[in-house]
């Protein structure tokens, strides 16, 4: 049996979260928002591309893995899947991005995904422009 790497993310939503990008979905550690950032869906992030642990970092640069991201805020959860590429550095400080293009920057956590900002459920969207919202995010690689 193939074991699973999991790494947990929490967050928050912001009054500016847009959520209309059309091909990728971000989540920031920045604690402001503006109505520029229409792929970010959430905001103080306690964790960024860098954070995450080594052997989910070194697994992720297969590109036959593959990722499932869940976004839960109360009792809304969406799914995501994404995959992993040899061209990840994963290295930015800031960001986390998923793309649904195979575009590579710093930021990007994985590829080639089913879903962007503008995907996401309304009523999860709703939820994410609340500031008092937290927001739990699972990231799973199998």
């Amino acid at each position: 049996m193939k074991k699973q790497l999991i790494e947990q993310i929490t967050a928050h939503g912001h009054e500016n979260i847009l959520a209309t990008h059309p091909t990728t979905l971000m989540i920031t550690r920045d604690q402001k928002l503006t109505k520029k950032g229409d792929c970010i869906i959430a905001i103080n992030a306690n964790k960024a591309v860098a954070d995450l642990n080594i052997e989910f970092k070194q697994k992720l640069q297969n590109p036959n893995t593959k990722i499932n991201i869940t976004i839960k805020a109360d009792n809304i959860i969406e799914q995501i899947t994404a995959h992993g590429s040899t061209e990840l550095n994963l290295n930015n400080t800031k960001d986390i991005v998923i793309r649904k293009s195979n575009f590579i920057s710093d930021r990007t956590l994985a590829i080639n995904a089913n879903k962007a900002a503008n995907n996401l459920q309304p009523e999860l969207i709703k939820k994410l422009t609340n500031p008092n919202q937290q927001i739990k995010i699972t990231l799973t690689l199998t």
